[in-house]
């Protein structure tokens, strides 16, 4: 099915919030005796959950984000999903959840896009559709331990940007009154808990006036980790510079940047960053799908600031970054690595 084939609903696409809006279709799968449904694409927005589901009481959930996007020449595209299937499994495996295979992620997704096609934002409005896949805990367990019974599910969403004010920039504050994740958590794998251990230090920070915040390694609060809902990235001179640590999250969107970096002849760096390090960057962003790149031209770290950039501008490196990535979504750039996965 082609795009041009189905009409779009009446949506204001250009001002969409980053919210939830209902679309026709939702797709399910449900895990029972040691094997995997079909999939069931259906209308109802809620889940029929027993209320000793282990999802609710011990967290046995883990979540993916991705996007897919309308094309000038009227595809329909979803970005690197395989590469959040694989994720997907990884988070799945550590919290004791049966694997989702790869090919019936991307069967997922491909049949939940397709059904909600009509609402895949038109090319040219800077919106996206969001793809949403959650696998969680449902046969009943009062004893900390797996469920018997899983459901997979995955929804989508028309969004505009996650940030209301566009690519901006934006000033952080490193909180140290709070930890994201233990050394030897789940802080790399997308499972709720992590989020709601963020809530905290998030509103912590937006009571004193930044809307996002960096967290600093959970041992030392010696290096940087990443933000609360972002991978950390620096430019300096011409390289490229990105958190390691067992506690960050594998970000899609970074790999993709890191690569792009590297196709555009810079230097690439993964390794642990010292906080000592911030008066030395030119350029900082926080990266993920739901923004893609939020640059930041302040940081405040107990009782300095340093700034990076020059105003409200924002620095030549990460636009041209940002550029780059969202040019290759939308096929108007070469997509010479095979990102791109066509609903067709």
């Amino acid at each position: 099915m082609n795009m041009q084939n189905k009409t779009s609903v009446s949506l204001d696409w250009k001002n969409l919030p980053f919210e939830y809006v209902k679309t026709d279709y939702n797709i399910r799968y449900y895990w029972k005796e040691g094997k995997w449904s079909a999939g069931d694409l259906v209308s109802d927005e809620y889940l029929p959950l027993h209320m000793a589901a282990p999802a609710l009481h011990y967290g046995q959930e883990a979540f993916e984000g991705l996007k897919a996007f309308g094309t000038a020449d009227g595809r329909v595209v979803a970005f690197r999903p395989v590469e959040n299937a694989r994720r997907l499994r990884r988070s799945s495996e550590r919290i004791f959840i049966p694997a989702i295979p790869e090919e019936m992620f991307l069967d997922a997704v491909h049949r939940v896009v397709d059904a909600n096609r009509s609402f895949v934002p038109p090319y040219g409005t800077g919106a996206s559709l969001y793809i949403r896949p959650l696998v969680i805990g449902t046969g009943a367990r009062v004893g900390l331990g797996p469920a018997s019974e899983y459901m997979f599910i995955i929804f989508v969403n028309p969004v505009g940007p996650y940030y209301k004010g566009g690519f901006k920039p934006v000033k952080a504050l490193i909180v140290e009154q709070f930890d994201r994740a233990a050394p030897l958590g789940v802080g790399d794998c997308k499972v709720g808990g992590n989020y709601a251990a963020g809530l905290g230090g998030g509103q912590y920070g937006k009571e004193r006036g930044y809307p996002v915040v960096l967290y600093l390694d959970s041992k030392e609060k010696r290096y940087i980790d990443e933000f609360s809902t972002s991978n950390f990235i620096a430019i300096r001179n011409n390289t490229y510079i990105t958190s390691k640590s067992n506690s960050i999250l594998p970000s899609i969107t970074n790999d993709s940047l890191s690569i792009i970096a590297r196709d555009m002849g810079m230097i690439f760096e993964r390794r642990p960053v010292e906080v000592s390090e911030l008066e030395t960057f030119d350029e900082v962003g926080a990266v993920g799908t739901a923004a893609v790149i939020t640059p930041v031209n302040l940081i405040r770290y107990r009782d300095r600031e340093y700034v990076f950039g020059s105003g409200d501008r924002v620095g030549p490196v990460i636009t041209k970054l940002y550029d780059r990535l969202v040019k290759i979504q939308a096929g108007d750039f070469e997509d010479k690595h095979g990102w791109l996965y066509e609903i067709t």
